[in-house]
Order: C-alpha cells, then structure tokens, then sequence
C-alpha cells in the first residue's frame, strides 16, 4: 500500500525542500487557507484531520539571506530613495539605456512570428490584421488576444522566425502603434499587472527587435516607457494578490534592476518580493495553486527568461529561482499524455507537444513526472503504454483561479500516442476559433469526465474566470492491490461538492490493471447525512472521447466499440451493479475537444443517464484493452 498525504501539515516534506536550498533559513509556518484535501492511510480509518489554516510556505524555506547592507537598501528602495541615489550618491543619473544583450534559450512559435512577418497576428488559431487592432485602453478583445497584445510575448515569436534586421522593422510598427494608444501607464487592461510585467521582461530581453531601428524617436519612446513601467512596477507589484499575476510584476521589476543603470537597489528589492511571491503561487509538490498547466508552463519560461537576464548582467541569480524552476517541471510532466501533448485541465486545451518541448528543454531541468500530488492535485498512473490523469482536489480558490473550472474527479485517459478518454478543455482559449458563447459551458462539470447530478456544477461556475460554492473537500487513497498477473493500482477519491445541495458525497474508484489493459471504474453516490432524503435525481455519467474515436454501441446497449484512430480498440462495458438506479440508460452523444491551437474538433461522448435514489446509488463500468 502507498499512502501520502496530499496536502501535508504544516512541516511535512520541509527537510527535502531545504536540503535543495544551501544556507536557506530554519522553515517557518505561514497562515494559508487552503481547501482540504486527505489521503487515508488505512480503508478502515478514519480520514487525516489537516489543520486547514496552516501549510507550508515555500517562500520561507527559499528566503534570500542578505547581510545588514543590502536590508537597509531594500528598505530604503521600498520606501521610495531613488535608485541611482542609493546607488551613486552625490551623482547625476546616467543616460536610460539597456546595459546588455540578453540571449534567453526560450523560444517563441515560429509560425506565429511568420503570420506577424504578413501583417497579422496569430492567436488561438484565429488571424487578426495588425493594421486593425485598437490598442487604446477603451478597446476590448477576447481575454487571450488582449494577453498576447499587451504582454508582448509575439517579441519572441518574431524573433523565432527572422533574423533580427528582417522582424525589426515589424517589432517598431507594433511597438509604436502600442505606445501612441496607451499613453498614460495604469489605464487600461494593458496595465494589469501581469500584463505589464510579461511586457517589461520581454522589452528588455528582446531589446535589440525594439530599440535597433533607425527611428531615434521610437527608441525614446520605448526607453522612457520601460522606466515607466519599472517604476509603475515598484508600486502595484507589492500590492497584487497572489498568484502568477503578481511573480511577473516582479520579475519585471528584477529584469529592470538587472539590465537599467543604476539597478542594484531596484533588483535587491524586486528579489525578495519576487522570491515571496513565488512561495505564495506554488504549492509543497511544486503545482501552481491556480492548478492550471498553461500557468505552470508560463512560470517555468518566465524564470527561465529572468535567469537569463541575470546571465547577461553577469550577476549569479539567486539559488531560490533555479530551486523553484526545478521544483515545476514534474508536476507539469505528470499531465503529459503519450502523444506529448498535456491534458485538458482548467481551461486549457490539449497544449501541443512542441511547445511543452520547447519550454523543458530551455528550462535545462531533466527529471520524471510528478506521481504522487499534493496542491497539484492531479494523481497519475502509467502502466504499460497506459496513462491515467485522475483529477483529486477541490478547483483553485478564487484568488488563485485563472480560469477556473467544476473537474473535480474527472479523468483523462490514453492509451500510447492515441486518446481515449478526454475532457472538451479550451475555456481560456475562447474568442479564438473557440466561439466566446461557449467558453462559460467549457468550464462546467458537464464538459469533463465524470459525474454530473441534477445538470448542476460540482462548483459553481462563475463569470471572469472565478468560481463560487462548491467542492471544499476531497479524501483521496491510493495503493497497490492484487491484479491478474501483475499489481493493479487502485485510486479512491470522494468530493463534497453536493453534500450541501442535495444530501450526497460523489465517490469515484478507478482500478487500472498492472498491464494498463483495464480500467475498472465505479461511481458511488453516498449521502451525506445518517438519514438520507427520500425520493429520486437525476445523474450523467460523461465520458468524452478522443478525436477520431470511433464509437459503436452494443445491441442490448450496455456496452460500445471504441476503435482509435490507429486501429487500437478498446470495449465500454456497464457492470451488472447499478444498486440505489433505475432507468439507466447508454448512449454516444455529440461532443467537442479542443486542441492545442486552440481549434475545436467535433468529437463524441458515451453518456450514462438514470434516475438515483437520494439515499445513495453505485454505478460500475469497465474499460478493456482488446485489440
């Protein structure tokens, strides 16, 4: 048996995180609400009670160390001493100029920086003309196109696809055509912290695209908005609620410290915080608490991006950032599915396998998947070619979600490079090819592999990204059991997401076979209280299919054909116990999948439908590998 805790007390797993660390400080608690989630040592035990105000703090075991001098800087800095005053008293400031080249090992998409070569950007696979994009702060674009605009990550899509002379000229339009419509720093979606932290980092590392022209007044320009945007930074950074938003305001801030005359005061400052906030946004396992893949791919280029401007500068980064980067990329190789692509989590669609490629590569950190999670939340079993993502925790709180969805206990499964089992994902994506009317719909339990009571949300789904009531708990078990042949590895999970609506506990049992030919499946709806409620609700079991499955039901409708587009071909078979359940039915029902590029394919869904006694019900399935 193998039993962890998943989200650990408080001083639980510290000693391996310190040990990574040399001369980090003793660990100290920090007070962070988090929902629970517990792992059972033992089936017949009672669930491990976590203290839920009390978790660990990355930010204190990866603390900077620095002597009196530099503390006094920092607080000087903070308290708003100009920087080239603390730097070189009794002197005039030097000139505004980037102090060096920055060669950063991440690269941008090529075909995007093409499409920008044409006169267009290219987003979520959707075309827009640059000549009619409205930069002005009034102006109001999907969430993902506003993020592309105003974040300048197309710098390095650009740079990927031309030698520099050839994308300077295309760097200075746009840069120009941004600067004339966003003249006056914090209006405007342009100056949401994130935003502008991505924009300052990618100003300063792709500096020569924007600042090597022939036109010396746009050099001014762009030179006198990166000192704007560092000192807007100094301010808001330090105010920003936790999460990736506030780490790039941040990182904006130490890049500018790094590549501005005079930068030592601000990068000393922006070191602490930056190194704070990193410990606010990632959990013990090393999951983003947004528990989001696109958020944790981001957080690993950005890193990747600001060591890079340290390598420039000549000053050795703190050992924090590379700790931090090393301690994400397991857990973001544990949402890997055979074809390289990641699962369909939070919104995301199936992020293509070059782009995760590319992102581990330049982060230089070689390593193994993440298997057993805490805040990641994501449990992972691989046997033979056999891949199982098992959604086990509550979504992100709302201070964390980016855009949060209602997945709890749903899974993906895939069997080598083809998919079996999906969840439609693309929810961030929409306004793309992805139409914005859709995109509320992708996040809701419906649009995920798992059970739906009433054709309500396992949590609330709410506007902008947040989520409301919901799923506060989750008890998880995972252990080794006999199999035929070969050990089987059995996950037990349960969430409370309908215990307060309707008087029931989902409880899913996922058992695949130590030679990966079989999952058996079982949805148990338990109630909540000693006394059930009387009478009957309906339920949906959805299990969405992989692009190119092909489905055929069975003649008595209990079971299905999946044949993969490689010709693989696996059997959808109900189990004979459907105790607390009448009227059940098996049907194949249209669905949708989003991939990588943010493109939907029409795809389809076996859905299990009945009515459930409100005293409880247990619904069994099984998935076998048969050719």
């Amino acid at each position: 048996m193998m039993a962890t805790l998943l989200r650990t007390p408080a001083g639980r797993r510290a000693d391996a995180l310190v040990e990574r660390v040399a001369d980090s400080p003793a660990l100290l608690l920090a007070d962070r609400p988090e929902p629970a989630v517990t792992q059972r040592a033992d089936p017949s035990a009672e669930p491990l009670a976590e203290e839920p105000s009390r978790a660990l703090a990355l930010s204190d075991a990866i603390a900077i160390r620095s002597g009196p001098g530099e503390a006094l800087i920092r607080l000087a800095y903070r308290l708003g001493v100009p920087g080239h005053a603390l730097a070189m008293p009794f002197r005039r400031p030097p000139p505004l100029r980037v102090l060096a080249t920055v060669d950063s090992p991440n690269r941008g998409d090529r075909a995007a920086g093409t499409a920008l070569r044409a006169g267009h950007f290219l987003v979520h696979g959707a075309r827009l003309p640059i000549a009619s994009i409205d930069f002005a702060p009034a102006a109001r674009h999907a969430p993902g196109v506003e993020r592309v605009l105003h974040s300048f990550s197309w710098l390095a899509d650009l740079a990927a696809s031309a030698p520099r002379a050839d994308g300077s000229a295309v760097a200075e339009r746009i840069t120009g055509q941004w600067l004339h419509g966003n003249r006056e720093p914090g209006k405007g979606q342009a100056w949401d912290v994130e935003f502008a932290g991505l924009r300052l980092v990618a100003w300063l590392v792709h500096a020569p695209l924007v600042l090597a022209g022939n036109d010396k007044g746009l050099k001014s320009r762009v030179l006198a908005a990166i000192a704007d945007t560092a000192a807007w930074l100094d301010r808001k950074a330090p105010r920003e609620s936790a999460g990736f938003g506030q780490v790039a305001g941040w990182a904006g801030i130490v890049a500018a410290g790094l590549l501005l005359p005079n930068g030592r005061p601000r990068r000393l400052f922006g070191e602490a915080g930056l190194v704070k906030a990193l410990g606010d946004m990632v959990g013990e396992d090393g999951g983003v608490l947004s528990r989001c893949p696109a958020a944790q791919l981001d957080a690993i280029r950005l890193l990747t991006d600001l060591i890079a401007c340290y390598d420039a500068a000549g000053i050795t980064p703190p050992a924090a950032l590379a700790v931090m980067r090393e301690l994400l990329v397991p857990p973001l190789l544990a949402l890997r599915h055979g074809d390289g692509m990641l699962g369909s989590w939070q919104g995301q669609g199936a992020i293509c396998a070059d782009r995760v490629n590319a992102v581990i590569e330049a982060s230089g950190v070689r390593t193994r998947p993440l298997v057993t999670t805490a805040s990641w939340g994501y449990q992972r079993v691989k046997t033979g070619e056999t891949l199982l993502q098992f959604d086990t925790a509550p979504p992100p709180r709302a201070r964390h979600a980016r855009v949060g969805c209602a997945s709890t206990l749903a899974f993906e499964l895939s069997d080598g490079p083809q998919r079996i089992i999906v969840n439609c994902g693309g929810a961030a994506l929409a306004g793309g090819q992805v139409p914005a009317r859709i995109g509320q719909g992708l996040r809701a339990t419906a649009a995920f592999s798992t059970l739906v009571l009433d054709n309500a949300n396992s949590t609330a789904v709410l506007l902008n990204g947040q989520l409301g009531k919901g799923v506060e708990t989750v008890e998880v078990e995972r252990r080794i059991v006999a199999g035929k042949g070969r050990e089987a590895t059995r996950i037990e999970a349960a969430h409370d997401g309908y215990a307060s609506r309707y008087g029931l506990t989902h409880q899913r049992i996922l058992t695949l076979a130590g030679d990966g030919t079989e999952l058996a499946g079982e949805d148990i709806l338990v109630p909540s209280t000693k006394t059930g409620k009387r009478g009957k609700i309906g339920f949906a079991l959805r299990f969405h299919l992989g692009r190119g499955v092909e489905v055929q039901l069975s003649p008595d409708k209990r079971g299905a054909s999946l044949l993969l587009p490689d010709g693989r071909l696996w059997q959808f078979r109900l189990g004979g116990d459907r105790a607390g359940a009448d009227a059940i039915t098996l049907s194949a029902e249209d669905s949708l999948w989003v991939d990588g590029e943010g493109r939907p394919h029409a795809t389809e869904q076996l859905v299990i439908e009945g009515l459930a006694l409100r005293s409880g019900g247990q619904f069994s399935w099984r998935l076998r590998k048969t050719g």
